[in-house]
């Protein structure tokens, strides 16, 4: 609640703090769970390739390069720039620590490791994790030999061949093609180490119940059999205290729904609920104590009060219609792939996509570094949390692929910017839905364990068509003249022939016998207007031609064809919302908003007023021109 707010209320306002993000912001890796006390490892790693993954034991590898973690070996940044077809990659580093007291403990932390990670922590293994998008961690405190210094070793499998495993939009062919992108190999996110207290909180979640003017909280605690332990947890917004209790941990865990006092007038609870518009966030501190008052572990989170539902073909935020804007982001910069360049970069993708209009994103075949959600609840923006797809429909693929969107679900349930979950796109690893039962079985059986774990987000079950079970009905359609898309989704009427009768991708919208005519309709994909002159980024693989679901002559006959698509398609009474195709250049597909390097094709505000509807968008934040130049090249993609 802002302080002109609080002094109506009868609040001492004290003089306010120092405000501001700070490095630490933009750097720690986990920002629903933060400690004071972490350290990076990213930096020099001594790196091996072994191409065919022949390679078992660290006392095989030669270490023969430097990397630079947490860059992939295929990007620039990492110092290798390595695009070729290998199985298997060897890290080294070693690491000093202090000697641990007889209650503390040393976690290890991989943000992200692609694809299946061994590691060895002073010869012996302390790790194993399979999956390239999701984080795991380790208590390596008994395998720390004596002494200060210490070596871990790490070993990633990645089969590039592989098409039953979770990879998105990584490409298995040498050289990237049509709209899949060169593959990150290997540790791609921050690895770091935490000392924590024998007994310490593990994981956290928070659920808000806008409704009851409630939180949930569910926290799980290690600790001892017979420790006595408490969880004091205080919940506030600026000086506003909302909430401060206690609660007795039992069986390792604390789970209490936290009510807080209703300000009963719209004017004071619409202050504290969290929108685009107001992104206000609950900051949380929570102290772990024992029987002696004695303080185990403190970490800093945050929530937020917030609903998103579907009723009467509309998307629902805080009870309210509300028509999403938003733009499919791939995640990807031209120098270190998958990985952000630096913590800013996040930040800045966030304020760019606001700046040009839009209310949220689409993370496409893509698990975003947790910051970048970080930076989403923090500045308003909505986010589509997406798993990325494998392409092949079998025993393996069906293990792996649920396994790991549970850890996705897992790692960013608790944040406030995500809006919905995708765990298929495009039938992607469900080649032959309509015509297979076990496939069709398998999408439900995936919707329907998303709504177990999550119960209060809507779900799209397969976004694009052949939709069988969901709650928002995601439509792809590039159709690029606006008049026909006009005619075709013109008004809520038309909603049965559309089901029936159009095959936007040659496929059908749902699947024969399933009503879904009640659901509110997302164009989840369209637009894809590629600048042919212009390559894609500069690093493209040699030769690789431009492509776009269709193109224009230049950045200013993009502008116009942007604007007229933009104003078809929010008139379309049908639709609830849209998903504009894309965010930016990525490598050969050109058909970005922004270049890669995030420069703009056309002017933001410009953007912004097409995209909104507005006569005049309001000033953009300037742009930090960090990319190098973009040369050109004749040829339509």
């Amino acid at each position: 609640m802002p302080r002109r707010h609080l002094s109506k209320l009868g609040v001492t306002v004290p003089p306010r703090p120092p405000r501001g993000h700070d490095a630490r912001d933009l750097a720690y890796p986990r920002p629903m769970l933060r400690r004071n006390g972490w350290t990076s490892l990213n930096g020099r790693w001594e790196f091996a390739i072994d191409v065919d993954g022949v390679l078992r034991s660290p006392g095989q590898v030669r270490f023969d390069r430097v990397i630079e973690v947490p860059f992939s070996p295929e990007t620039a940044r990492s110092g290798i720039g390595d695009n070729g077809l290998y199985k298997a990659c060897w890290y080294r580093r070693s690491f000093e620590v202090p000697e641990l007291g007889p209650d503390e403990r040393l976690i290890l932390h991989f943000g992200a490791v692609d694809y299946e990670a061994t590691v060895w922590v002073d010869g012996t293994v302390a790790a194993r994790h399979e999956g390239g998008y999701t984080p795991f961690s380790a208590d390596v405190t008994r395998y720390l030999h004596p002494g200060t210094t210490h070596e871990i070793v790490v070993l990633a499998d990645d089969d590039p061949h592989d098409l039953a495993k979770p990879r998105g939009k990584q490409d298995w062919q040498l050289q990237p093609h049509s709209i899949w992108y060169p593959r990150t190999t290997g540790i791609w996110q921050t690895v770091w180490l935490e000392r924590v207290r024998s007994s310490h909180i593990t994981s956290l979640r928070w659920t808000p119940f806008l409704a009851t003017w409630e939180i949930a909280l569910d926290a799980q605690v290690s600790c001892g059999p017979n420790e006595r332990l408490w969880l004091l947890v205080r919940l506030h917004v600026d000086d506003l205290l909302l909430a401060e209790d206690r609660y007795a941990v039992v069986h390792e865990e604390v789970h209490r729904r936290i009510a807080l006092s209703d300000p009963g007038i719209d004017d004071f609870r619409n202050e504290l609920l969290w929108s685009p518009a107001k992104p206000t966030l609950i900051d949380v501190e929570l102290e772990l104590v024992d029987a002696q008052g004695n303080v185990r572990d403190a970490v800093h989170s945050y929530t937020a009060l917030r609903s998103f539902s579907c009723d009467g073909g509309r998307f629902i935020l805080n009870g309210r219609p509300y028509p999403l804007r938003l733009v499919l982001d791939q995640g990807y910069w031209p120098d270190s792939g998958m990985t952000a360049p630096d913590g800013a970069a996040l930040r800045r993708d966030v304020e760019l996509i606001k700046a040009m209009g839009f209310n949220g994103a689409r993370k496409h075949q893509k698990v975003e570094d947790p910051r970048y959600l970080y930076w989403a609840d923090r500045l308003g923006l909505l986010v589509w949390g997406e798993m990325p797809s494998a392409y092949r429909f079998t025993h393996r693929s069906i293990e792996r692929l649920t396994r790991q969107w549970i850890e996705v679900l897992r790692r960013d349930i608790s944040h406030p910017c995500v809006i919905a979950w995708v765990p298929f796109n495009e039938s992607w690893g469900v080649p032959n839905l309509p015509d297979n039962k076990p496939e069709r079985h398998y999408v439900e059986a995936l919707y329907h364990l998303t709504k177990t774990i999550d119960p209060h987000r809507p779900v799209v079950g397969n976004d694009g068509w052949e939709s069988l079970a969901t709650d928002i009905l995601g439509i792809h359609d590039y159709e690029a003249v606006p008049e026909r898309l006009e005619r075709r989704y013109a008004t809520p009427e038309l909603l049965p022939r559309i089901l029936k009768h159009e095959r936007p991708g040659g496929r059908a919208l749902v699947i024969e016998g399933r009503a879904l005519t009640e659901l509110p309709v997302v164009l989840s994909e369209f637009g894809g207007i590629a600048v042919a002159p212009e390559v894609a980024t500069h690093g493209s693989a040699a030769g690789t031609a431009t492509w776009g679901y269709s193109s224009t002559s230049d950045s200013r006959e993009l502008g116009f064809r942007y604007r007229r698509l933009l104003e078809c398609v929010r008139s379309l009474e049908l639709l609830a919302g849209f998903c504009y195709t894309q965010f930016t250049d990525t490598y050969q597909e050109a058909n970005g908003l922004l270049r890669a390097d995030r420069t703009p094709k056309v002017p933001l505000a410009e953007i912004a007023a097409a995209t909104t509807g507005t006569p005049q968008a309001h000033e953009a934040p300037p742009v930090a021109f960090t990319g190098v130049a973009l040369t050109e090249r004749g040829g339509a993609p």
